[in-house]
């Protein structure tokens, strides 16, 4: 008997089944499924009329989807075994698992604000349910390091323009000048350009020259930079879709050929139970 057969054969039929169940579509989407519902009920629930006749109902959906998501973390698990350890490697895996963790405190007493919280970091689970959001995820923390270059970059526009400013309005308009965190502040939103030509237009009645100074701000601090940020995320973005296609086309792992080889003879065997059937 080869090395491999111990755990083949010694693989219990519901394992078999949980590792087959949780590459199948049909698990995937109706687990999707149930976090949409449960984000529905969290929803009605905000409602006082509704919550007041129908809330013992949305209570008991809610221990309904906890206890869902409770059979399907086991499922998960029972799919790794014997090597269960290895569904904490995966870093969904642990945010789901610390959502459903936190998700079994008890709604009442000082905990009861905590539970309710909680309660809604499970609607955070469909970013882990759709490979799309978690390819979005991992770009923009892939992004961080990145970001920290253009922020630095951004960090100098806004002090240089800021003491600028400072210098040159805050006798003309305090409002917005008066100290460097107002004048930071007011920068601020007008890079948001929210309302910012108020700004300007207070200048100008005292400065003709001033529309130069808040235009080339905003070229600067709104078109050049905030593109940067962008230009951060996209190549990100590639770099997170050449690693997903890297993975995909690695060599499976050792526990990868015991999972197939261990499908391979499970539907090997239910072949030959029916074929036994049929010719008996």
């Amino acid at each position: 008997m080869s090395s491999t057969d111990g755990p083949l054969r010694s693989a219990s039929p519901f394992v078999a089944w949980a590792d087959r169940a949780v590459a199948a579509a049909w698990f995937r989407h109706g687990v999707t499924a149930v976090i949409a519902a449960n984000a529905v009920v969290i929803g009605l629930d905000t409602s006082a009329s509704l919550s007041a006749v129908y809330g013992a109902l949305f209570e008991t959906a809610s221990q309904t989807f906890l206890a869902i998501f409770v059979v399907e973390a086991l499922i998960k698990m029972a799919a790794r075994w014997p090597r269960v350890e290895n569904y904490f490697k995966d870093g969904w895996n642990v945010f789901d698992f610390t959502v459903i963790v936190v998700s079994l405190l008890p709604n009442t007493g000082e905990l009861a604000t905590l539970a309710r919280l909680a309660r809604l970091f499970r609607v955070l689970r469909l970013v882990s349910a759709l490979p799309g959001l978690r390819l979005i995820v991992a770009t923009l923390i892939r992004s961080v390091p990145g970001m920290f270059n253009v922020l630095a970059l951004m960090s100098i526009v806004f002090y240089v323009y800021g003491v600028a400013g400072y210098h040159l309005f805050h006798e003309i308009d305090p409002t917005h000048w008066r100290t460097l965190g107002i004048a930071l502040l007011s920068l601020f939103r007008i890079v948001t350009l929210e309302d910012w030509t108020d700004i300007m237009y207070a200048a100008l009645e005292h400065h003709w020259w001033a529309w130069a100074y808040f235009v080339s701000f905003v070229v600067v601090g709104t078109f050049v930079v905030i593109n940067l940020f962008i230009a951060v995320v996209i190549n990100s973005l590639d770099e997170a879709k050449q690693e997903r296609l890297h993975d995909l086309q690695a060599p499976p792992t050792r526990d990868e050929l015991l999972a197939e080889l261990t499908r391979t003879q499970d539907a090997l065997a239910r072949l030959q139970e029916r074929l036994e059937r049929d010719g008996g």
